[in-house]
């Protein structure tokens, strides 16, 4: 009886020793995945980016040029001028001005976009004086008469200065005179545009007599 019993045991432990093996594999498994989850978790900390769907990677941006940073300057101060004259046009024909957001002239090279806002600057300091002139009152019939006081106290000369000092510019402004319509500084170094308009408005304002003997 116990040669049977022996050989029973015996293969009782063989039929154990693959089940043993086996819970022995497994433990180490799951330790390899956790290890593979642990490492994904890591890389995406690392990587600074808390969306799991977002692609993960540097992402590469193309620097612009300076020519090309120069151009898009150039461009934005065109449309910016374009408009504000536009707006002087409408100002002058007192009508709705019309405002563009894009413009033919940004595809141009920075040597024409360059051109290009200098004549608009150009243009914008004449409209500007147009309609200055025209609030001042600075019609066809004053300007021929104030072109006739000039041409009688400085010979039209707008940086001329008489009266030992006291009279200056074109139209010999007094310091007090000049400040009276709105004139700031030394009426001798005034533009000439702005020298007519306070004569302009002096003259309808007082009408000849700041001029007793040219007007």
């Amino acid at each position: 009886m116990k040669a049977p019993l022996i050989a029973v045991i015996s293969v009782g432990i063989a039929a154990a020793a693959p089940a043993v093996a086996i819970s022995a594999a497994e433990p180490s498994k799951a330790q390899s995945q956790s290890r593979q989850v642990s490492l994904r978790q890591t890389n995406t900390a690392a990587s600074g980016v808390g969306n799991p769907q977002q692609p993960l990677g540097t992402v590469t941006a193309k620097n612009k040029t300076n020519d090309e940073n120069r151009h898009e300057r150039l461009g934005r101060r065109f449309l910016q001028l374009r408009n504000r004259a536009n707006r002087l046009i409408a100002q002058r024909a007192r009508r709705k001005p019309r405002i563009v957001q894009t413009a033919v002239q940004a595809s141009w090279s920075n040597r024409g976009l360059h051109r290009a806002i200098r004549t608009l600057r150009r243009r914008i300091r004449k409209l500007r004086s147009a309609i200055l002139a025209r609030e001042a009152g600075l019609t066809p019939a004053v300007r021929a008469k104030l072109e006739r006081i000039a041409a009688c106290e400085s010979h039209g000369n707008p940086r001329a200065i008489g009266g030992g000092g006291s009279f200056r510019g074109k139209y010999q402004f007094t310091y007090g005179t000049w400040a009276a319509v709105g004139g700031k500084g030394d009426p001798a170094r005034a533009s000439k545009a702005e020298q007519d308009r306070r004569a302009a408005m002096l003259l309808r304002r007082s009408g000849s007599s700041p001029w007793p003997v040219c007007g």
